[in-house]
């Protein structure tokens, strides 16, 4: 049988390391168009063949420490239900201290802060990826000079345009050309090393180490640059539920990590004979009949890297709708068949504008780059804390291999934050405002929610109490079943009191239902549902979803089939409270922040599409809230 399976399961595991090279490995695969380049490009590293050994030491021992030890061996090992990513290590670190609420709350803000700044990188790595690219046409082609800023919009918006139609056609070409992209990469590099064999000696980390104690300023001003090399080392993690540990790390071993170092060789090796190249190693490597093409091809393998991140946006975003730490938005499923497919129109055009303000502002890939490494490495940073906890509390591992496992890679990331703290006036602060903002939106919809639900628990009414009030003197009974959805369990909706109030009617069955979702990926169907009955054909039921499943009611009801309650489609009406927020002053937060989240709240997607509720048997009965 195992023989069998063999030759299917190596077919199953090609096909997932390719794919897992066009989505996970696109970001990190186009840096060497702009991380060497950057290094040199300021003037404060002047490109002296020490230097340039030194340069490419740190960027080979920067891939290995923080990728291939850190992401690969580590972290991948931290996985939530098979699900990796910032927010899924935020659930498993906030589940392993829950019993210590001081630490947990840290914790949560910054987890929060860290997919604030998420969104900072989700503007700054499309915007200097493509820039990047296309900057190809000034060694291509000098007189397209001015087109390059015009070419790059064009771009963005093309790829921001086609959002909508999903992913799924343009993503099975992902592998094969990110695949061409590395072969590419390698063939540029073989030569220019075959030419200076002896660049290769910057493989030993002695130069690495020569380099930072020679000139300690100089070295520490290069870390801003040289952590570019492992943008994009987040997604290795982030996208672990799509592809498995194995693809991912056959891919990075076996054809990602050997493809990058050769072509940082062969630029340095380039730089050794050619000091003035730093201007754009990358495409100066290739001879001249190839650079056109190539400039065609680093902008196909630019896109992509941006479509990872744009999709990770997407799916960022609804696991923070679903956590409770942003509004409702719409959500669009592209695909019928797999459902991480989604687009959501708000982020999607709120990244365009932003990015389009990148590059306009901005002007040039140096100049981002400048902007690129402080959202990239605080939230390395992060996850790093992060780990910790998962290790120490989950885990429960000895506290000394703990610190010394995440302790030398959290004295790394810091180290690189800081030298790009260095670039904050030059651009760097434009990632941390986005991130601030998201920041503000995201703890503001936190605060704002739970004192909305203490108000309404203050003056709600104990739901079993009121029933049995009810029953004393029923109502006239109609045909049908009603479900009214309730924030908390226990409690009347205010819907049902409007109901009576209004109509002065109750349905035959009444359900009471809430929908919860958890700090785990998924929750099957076997717990998805409890029923508990209230008497007088009502019950309470409340429905279990993970941050990844998809809250869709109506068919978590049909598991009640078999227990005595008609769901019939056209016999159901779905009972909900539009609740309006009215801002107080001396309330639990400062006037401007109630004011913003009264904004959020009334302009958050309707509760009935987000929990895919029929249109056509909806009942909206409104209420006002002061907080």
């Amino acid at each position: 049988m195992s023989t069998a399976h063999a030759p299917q399961d190596s077919r199953a595991l090609a096909a997932l390391t390719l794919g897992a090279l066009g989505v996970v490995y696109g970001d990190i695969g186009t840096s060497p168009l702009y991380a060497l380049k950057e290094v040199f490009h300021a003037g404060h590293v002047p490109a002296t063949p020490e230097n340039i050994l030194g340069v490419l030491s740190l960027i080979f021992w920067t891939m290995t420490v923080i990728v291939s030890l850190k992401y690969v061996l580590l972290i991948l090992r931290a996985d939530n239900n098979g699900e990796g990513g910032l927010i899924a290590m935020l659930a498993l670190a906030t589940t392993a201290v829950k019993d210590r609420p001081a630490l947990r709350q840290t914790l949560m803000t910054a987890g929060l802060f860290g997919t604030a700044i998420f969104y900072g990188d989700g503007v700054i790595t499309p915007a200097v990826s493509v820039l990047s690219a296309v900057e190809g046409l000034e060694v291509a082609a000098p007189a397209l000079h001015a087109w390059v800023i015009p070419l790059t919009l064009v771009v963005i918006t093309a790829l921001f345009s086609v959002q909508r139609l999903g992913t799924g056609g343009i993503g099975k070409a992902f592998g094969p050309i990110t695949l061409v992209w590395f072969i590419v990469l390698v063939a540029l590099g073989i030569p220019h090393i075959a030419a200076n064999p002896a660049v290769l000696v910057a493989l030993n980390p002695l130069y690495a180490a020569g380099f930072i104690g020679s000139q300690p300023l100089v070295a520490f001003i290069a870390l801003g640059a040289v952590v570019l090399c492992v943008t994009g080392g987040e997604a290795l993690y982030a996208d672990m539920g799509h592809f498995g540990k194995k693809p991912i790390r056959i891919a990075w071993y076996g054809f990602v990590m050997p493809a990058l170092v050769v072509n940082y060789f062969g630029q340095g090796a380039l730089l050794l004979r050619q000091p003035e190249a730093v201007e754009n190693p990358l495409f100066l490597m290739a001879p001249e009949w190839f650079r056109l093409p190539l400039v065609f091809l680093a902008t196909a393998a630019t896109v992509i890297a941006s479509q990872a991140l744009i999709s990770a946006a997407f799916s960022v975003t609804k696991q923070a709708i679903q956590l409770g730490i942003l509004p409702r938005m719409l959500i669009k499923h592209t695909s019928v068949k797999d459902t991480g497919q989604i687009y959501v129109p708000f982020v999607n055009w709120g990244l365009w504008v932003f990015i389009v303000l990148a590059v306009g502002l901005f002007k040039s890939s140096s100049s981002l780059a400048a902007a690129y490494g402080i959202a990239v490495t605080l939230d390395m940073t992060i996850t790093t804390v992060m780990t910790f906890y998962v290790i120490r509390y989950g885990w429960k591992y000895p506290l000394p291999l703990c610190l010394a496992a995440t302790g030398f890679f959290f004295v790394i990331d810091i180290t690189f934050f800081a030298s790009n703290m260095l670039k904050l006036v030059a651009g760097g602060w434009f990632p941390l405002v986005i991130g601030i903002g998201m920041f503000t939106l995201m703890t503001t919809w936190v605060a704002g929610r739970k004192l909305m639900s203490a108000r309404l628990r203050d003056e709600a009414i104990e739901l079993r109490g009121f029933l049995d009030a009810v029953f004393i003197s029923p109502p006239t009974r109609v045909e049908g079943t009603a479900v009214f959805l309730s924030a908390d369990t226990g409690l009347t909706p205010n819907a049902l009191m409007h109901n009576l109030k209004h109509n002065k009617v109750l349905h035959a069955y009444n359900l009471f239902v809430t929908v919860r979702h958890h700090e785990v990926p998924w929750i099957g169907f076997d717990k998805r549902i409890e029923l508990e009955s209230l008497g007088h054909d009502c019950w309470q039921v409340v429905l279990h979803f993970g941050f990844k499943n998809d809250p869709d009611v109506p068919e978590a009801l049909k598991l009640l089939e078999g227990r005595g309650i008609p769901l019939d489609e056209m016999d159901t009406s779905y009972f909900l409270s539009r609740d309006i927020v009215i801002p107080t002053f001396g309330g639990g937060m400062a006037m401007w922040r109630e004011k913003l989240f009264a904004s959020m709240h009334r302009n958050a997607a309707a509760a009935a599409d987000f929990l895919n509720l029929p249109s056509n048997r909806i009942v909206e009965l409104g209420a006002k809230v002061e907080i």
